[in-house]
């Protein structure tokens, strides 16, 4: 960290100044400055939503979008994630106790037979970066894990992973039940992980297939305000 950084004194900036100093924080990945930036913004009276949406959303959308074009890699987004955690551990709270709007709830999981996560944590840690509520199923999900969650949190969204070719079918295990059950026009479902493709994502009856996390975020977020506009229509 350079001298001049050092001086940044955060109380010092007006909102917008410190606002635009909490993003370059986040893309650093420096949770304690954003947990300091999002203290100061309550203490000057701003929304819980507010700080939210302008600050930390508005910085992990620099995040994301740079992520998707090639700038940052895997190991950045994660550090920028954990410093979004931080600030969304003090706002959490708070925005329950305000019923602040939120983009939407996802139930995500890497399906049955398969361990990896690393995928799957950052499409959680980008969606609730983008404003989702997110429960992280974790790994080896068998259908029933996923149709439990479903039914306990009411998702509008059901995120599948898988990083094994052997594994990917499980997904549409978890599709062909759903339909079997009549349930599977009540949510969005969105499959990603490497050995998938939009072909796969199709064959297999899910609604997108996402090639990494910011996609997953834009796909959701479109799906989500589709989904707004058939309820305010109908």
């Amino acid at each position: 960290m350079s001298d001049q950084e050092d001086e940044i004194v955060l109380s010092e900036l007006d909102d917008s100044e410190l606002v635009l100093q909490m993003f370059d924080d986040l893309y650093d990945g420096l949770r304690e400055e954003i947990e300091e930036g999002v203290n100061i913004l309550l203490e000057r009276g701003w929304e819980p939503y507010r700080v939210l949406t302008e600050a930390l959303v508005g910085g992990m959308t620099i995040v994301g979008n740079d992520f998707r074009d090639g700038i940052l890699f895997v190991p950045e987004v994660l550090l920028a994630a954990n410093a979004m955690k931080g600030g969304m551990a003090i706002l959490k709270p708070l925005l329950a106790e305000t019923g602040a709007p939120r983009m939407g709830k996802m139930v995500i999981g890497t399906v049955k037979g398969d361990i990896h996560d690393i995928g799957k944590n950052l499409v959680s840690m980008m969606m609730e970066g983008a404003g989702f509520e997110v429960v992280d199923l974790g790994i080896n999900n068998a259908v029933e894990s996923y149709l439990e969650a479903m039914e306990a949190e009411g998702p509008d969204i059901l995120g599948m992973s898988a990083l094994l070719t052997t594994t990917m079918p499980y997904m549409k295990v978890v599709i062909d039940t759903m339909v079997a059950q009549g349930i599977r026009d009540d949510y969005i479902v969105l499959v990603g992980g490497a050995p998938l493709n939009e072909e796969f994502g199709k064959a297999i009856g899910a609604d997108a297939y996402c090639r990494d996390a910011a996609v997953a975020v834009e796909t959701a977020k479109a799906y989500m305000a589709r989904k707004h506009n058939q309820m305010a229509a109908g």
